[in-house]
């Protein structure tokens, strides 16, 4: 019977092979969308990777700097500094924002880090090519992903930043690349208001009375001092000693320092299991409908084909051929079509990886497990056929 099934297949060969190309586009896309989950799940572990902290210590009751806002004061790292087990802090901020490049807008994850060196918490552990940052104004390092290139200048907020070095896979949980400028110019950025929200904040700050009662000497010149500074930071990243803990430091700081902290393993839960939650069942929404798209298709090929040969089913079952050698070779035409299309879609997968928006990391272990997952959809869509084939009448061999 595989003689005959593959003397079938090469009867039909172009609706096989138009049919297992038209499948392999679909099993390329259910690849592929398994690869931008896992994107997605590995540009989370990179942000946290090369953050290079062992803890993020953010505003109380918050998720901390990637799930949502937080600002604490960014003269706290002195304090945690101090706490037993830390060996280092440094304050961070994270913003996202569309940034100008030349004629055109790039949406990117601007990160302001604290003066240091490479290896302070926050600073992007290598570059490509250029130098890091050196001065305390108006420099930046790229991801390469931007498109920004050494000696360009990128346009944030009201400042122009003169590109010095880049790097590469730095990005934000979302995929978006990473600029590193220096802290104080990203509170500006992120903090401090425009001219005009200043001036009218004055305005407003003087024509209240609780301002400018003789009693508070001094208090609208501190509430002015105020709008046009930027104490904050929305995060202090901290690295834990050798012998210690990182727990148990989390809970001191927690509890002398009246702050939330975070442990590595409890940041990449929060990342995974909250902000990527919502775009796994979106995405595996969709590998259901593909996978009830894919059967349906490789259904209909397998019942037309098994339509096309009543008349030699029916001869089959008059010269005594058996039941299960029939729906053997029914069932062994719908495993091939599966691999033709499964082959087509891998490859599909493999080429358009490099090419598509988001990032998609292909593993050895999703291929396998979609080619098994494909061969149990043929299976189960030749049943119909089978059952079909089954109900022949041989009188029909000699109709």
């Amino acid at each position: 019977m595989i003689s005959l099934a593959g003397r079938d297949i090469l009867h039909a060969w172009g609706k096989f092979l138009f049919t297992g190309i038209g499948l392999g586009l679909l099993i390329g896309v259910t690849l592929t969308m398994a690869g931008v989950y896992r994107g997605m799940v590995d540009d989370g572990k990179a942000l946290l990777d090369n953050s290079g902290a062992d803890l993020w210590i953010v505003q109380k009751d918050t998720l901390g700097p990637y799930a949502e806002a937080s600002s604490v004061h960014d003269d706290l790292y002195r304090s945690i500094q101090i706490t037993a087990g830390v060996a280092m802090a440094a304050n961070v901020t994270y913003l996202t924002m569309q940034v100008r490049k030349g004629d055109s807008d790039v949406r990117a994850m601007v990160v302001g880090i604290a003066p240091g060196a490479v290896g302070t918490p926050g600073w992007p552990p290598y570059l490509v090519s250029g130098r890091p940052i050196s001065r305390s104004h108006y420099e930046a390092v790229a991801d390469i992903a931007s498109g920004f290139r050494i000696g360009d200048h990128v346009r944030i907020r009201r400042h122009d930043y003169n590109v010095v070095g880049l790097t590469r896979r730095m990005v934000s949980s979302s995929g978006d690349p990473m600029i590193f400028i220096p802290l104080k110019d990203a509170q500006q950025a992120q903090f401090l208001k425009d001219n005009e929200s200043i001036l009218q904040g004055r305005r407003r700050t003087a024509q209240n009375p609780a301002f400018s009662h003789p009693a508070v000497p001094g208090l609208l010149d501190s509430v002015v001092a105020s709008q046009s500074s930027n104490p904050y930071v929305n995060a202090v990243l901290v690295t834990v000693k050798p012998g210690f803990a990182a727990e148990d430091v989390a809970a001191s700081i927690r509890r002398w320092q009246r702050v939330t902290a975070y442990t590595r393993a409890q940041m990449e839960g929060i990342l995974v299991g909250k902000l990527i939650a919502t775009s796994a069942r979106q995405i595996g929404m969709f590998l259901v409908i593909l996978a009830v798209v894919s059967a349906a298709i490789v259904a209909f090929i397998i019942y037309s084909l098994t339509m096309d040969k009543i008349r030699e089913i029916a001869v089959l079952k008059l010269i005594g051929t058996r039941n299960r050698t029939i729906a053997a070779m029914i069932m062994q035409q719908a495993l091939v079509l599966g691999v033709i299309g499964f082959v087509v879609g891998k490859i599909t997968a493999t080429f358009a990886a490099p090419v598509f928006p988001k990032y998609v990391l292909l593993i050895p272990l999703d291929s396998i497990a979609g080619f098994f997952a494909v061969l149990a959809i043929c299976m189960l869509a030749s049943v119909v056929a089978i059952r079909m084939a089954l109900k022949v009448d041989p009188a029909e061999a000699i109709g």
